[in-house]
């Protein structure tokens, strides 16, 4: 046993800083010398504690050796690493230590070079990318945490509080427990840093994109692919070994997720379920949206779990629009959405479709919102409000209602990627849904032909229907939503349902259906409400059936070949 009484303490007495982020770092660093802790540092952190008044040592005292190549080279010392990878039970460890003269560190305190705040600002360069690709500092955590017994390592100035805290409990020690958990915390940090790097070069090297030797490398890769798992793909390319054919062959035989937490939640869907937001990166460039993991907050109060779903349901419709639109969102289904000139218009017409259900909804815009949206917003009680920015004059409005939470995203740039659905025991995976319908794709499989604005109200409302839960019926004129049958295990009681909950005339309206009819009891029942027109997937073995129902009904239908389940 080591010279502590307690099985598993560690005594804190010398600690090597080297941070770039210096959130806390003085307070925490006078905190050690208060335990006769001995400090050794480098370049800025060392230069920050000395004005401080906080006595140094420098690495370059330590090795014999100075820093050098713009700092590049300055903590990859065996006097460094042996330190921390001393095991200080271990007698032929501790003999090689005293024969080169190496005094072991106890505690590391690094967190590395900002790469994903750096690849996120617009317009940086490839070489100021790669500056601030941190070497010595994932080497220093890997070797502290690997040592986890007898070493601890800091990543982040959020742990400096509770670590601070046990050394005043145990006079300056550690405990083991505290130790395993902040390694587990530092390869979490490591592995989220190069999977932030790995995409990055991939999508940014001309080299790593023409290679002959791997498989081309996407704009958009799998989230948190692993080099290994691209190296897997490479050696079967080489020994000839065939690929997997169908849709499936673009998804990797082995991906590896990292989730980086963001913020505890109050509760999960329940109350009774704990939560937390997590980030997942999804993109090769940080640069646009990262999702609503990372929308900004404006006002309001904490964003809970059911909160963030439904917001995202919201903003990957809006989305899926060129033109202005305006989503109402509840429960992840659409209780109105509309396009307008005016964010305004938008909204009151997204809000005819079903006044009732709006109440405690989500609200979502693709473009600023105005401070006469803003207005017509605060008018009845909503939940969230989504839009890429507000006029200063409209965040002033909905500030006035503190329950009312107002996110920012910046840009309408569609989500791209993996979708990833947990089950017990394993997760499903799947391309995301970004198909957007083209007119040429289509097939008017009907005796009369949809006039051009039934053609455009179709297309509408094939768009929305695509965001509502199948079974999914969408009645829609004039850029607006009439009425939604969203979930249902039967169609034609989507059908029903769609028209029942209709506020507005369905006479005049056009349909949309996310799957075939596979009867034309669902057509015949849609005909009674007076639409002019329907698309469709097609693919049912009676569509003989149902079209000549659309005919006798003096209906235009169109299909798309294309289906739009979501569940």
């Amino acid at each position: 046993m080591t010279e502590n009484q307690e099985p598993g303490l560690r005594k804190i007495r010398r600690a090597l800083i080297s941070v770039s982020d210096k959130t806390g770092i003085v307070d925490f660093a006078h905190e050690l010398k208060s335990f006769n802790v001995e400090i050794v540092s480098t370049g800025g952190t060392a230069k920050t504690l000395r004005d401080a008044g906080i006595e140094v040592r420098d690495v370059s005292d330590v090795t014999g050796f100075p820093e050098m190549m713009d700092g590049r080279v300055k903590t990859l010392h065996p006097k460094i690493h042996g330190a921390l990878l001393g095991i200080r039970d271990n007698d032929e460890h501790q003999a090689a230590m005293q024969v080169h003269g190496i005094e072991p560190i106890d505690m590391v305190v690094v967190n590395l070079y900002p790469f994903e705040q750096t690849i996120a600002r617009a317009g940086v360069t490839l070489e100021e990318a790669i500056e601030q690709i941190d070497i010595g500092g994932p080497a220093l955590i890997r070797s502290a945490a690997k040592n986890y017994k007898d070493v601890a390592v800091i990543t982040s100035p959020e742990n400096y509080r509770q670590i601070r805290t046990e050394l005043i409990l145990d006079d300056g020690a550690l405990t083991l427990a505290t130790r395993e958990q902040l390694a587990r915390l530092a390869f979490m940090r490591t592995a989220f840093y190069d999977s932030a790097i790995f995409p990055y070069l991939s999508a940014h090297l001309d080299g790593a994109r023409t290679s002959t030797f791997y498989p081309p490398i996407p704009e958009i890769l799998t989230p948190m692919s692993t080099y290994m798992t691209l190296f897997s793909s490479a050696m079967k390319a080489l020994t000839g070994q065939k690929f997997e054919t169908g849709p499936s062959a673009e998804l990797e035989e082995h991906v590896e997720l990292s989730l980086n937490k963001i913020r505890g939640l109050r509760y999960g869907e329940n109350p009774h379920q704990a939560a937390a937001l997590y980030e997942m990166r999804m993109r090769s460039d940080a640069s646009g949206s990262d999702g609503m993991a990372n929308a900004e907050q404006l006002a309001g109060k904490e964003m809970s779990f059911n909160n963030y779903v439904d917001a995202d349901a919201a903003w990957q419709l809006v989305c899926d629009f060129d033109e202005l639109a305006c989503a109402i969102i509840k429960h992840t289904n659409p209780a109105g959405v509309a396009l307008d000139e005016s964010p305004e218009e938008a909204y009151r017409r997204a809000l005819a479709t079903d006044p009732t259900s709006a109440f405690g909804g989500i609200v979502a815009f693709n473009r600023n919102v105005d401070e006469a949206a803003a207005r017509a917003v605060v008018e009845i009680f909503t939940e969230v409000i989504i839009a890429t920015d507000y006029d200063p004059a409209a965040l002033d409005i909905l500030k006035t209602k503190k329950n009312l939470r107002v996110l920012r995203m910046g840009n309408t740039e569609a989500p791209l990627g993996l979708e990833y659905k947990q089950i017990s025991g394993g997760m499903l995976v799947q391309t995301r849904d970004t198909d957007k319908l083209k007119r040429e794709d289509l097939k008017v499989v009907t005796k009369r032909k949809p006039t051009e604005d039934e053609f455009r109200d179709l297309m509408f409302a094939w768009t929305v229907c695509k965001h509502t839960k199948s079974n999914a019926i969408v009645y829609a004129r004039a850029g607006q939503t009439v009425g939604v049958g969203a979930g249902q295990m039967s169609r034609v009681d989507s059908v029903k349902l769609g028209a029942m909950r209709a506020q507005l005339p369905t006479k005049g309206s056009v349909l949309a259906s996310d799957a075939f009819f596979p009867f034309r009891d669902g057509l015949d029942e849609a005909a009674k409400h007076g639409i002019t027109a329907v698309i469709q997937p097609g693919g049912s073995m009676r569509d003989a059936e149902v079209i000549a129902a659309a005919d006798e009904h003096d209906l235009a239908m169109i299909f798309t070949g294309l289906r739009h389940f979501k569940h």
